[in-house]
């Protein structure tokens, strides 16, 4: 693809982003949260791992 192209689709995605944000900030910021809760999830999984192997 071109880079107008790429820019162009770049560009309503951070618009679609600001639009959901703005008019829904509850489910906003309970995406964030889940997002991060996945990576805390993966996290305590990866240390359990490790301290039943001690």
């Amino acid at each position: 693809m071109s880079k107008w192209i790429k820019r162009i689709i770049a560009l309503f995605v951070v618009a679609f982003v600001l639009f959901f944000v703005f008019t829904r900030p509850e489910q906003s910021a309970l995406a964030v949260r889940t997002f991060f809760g996945a990576f805390e999830s993966i996290y305590r999984f990866f240390e359990s791992l490790v301290t039943q192997g001690k």
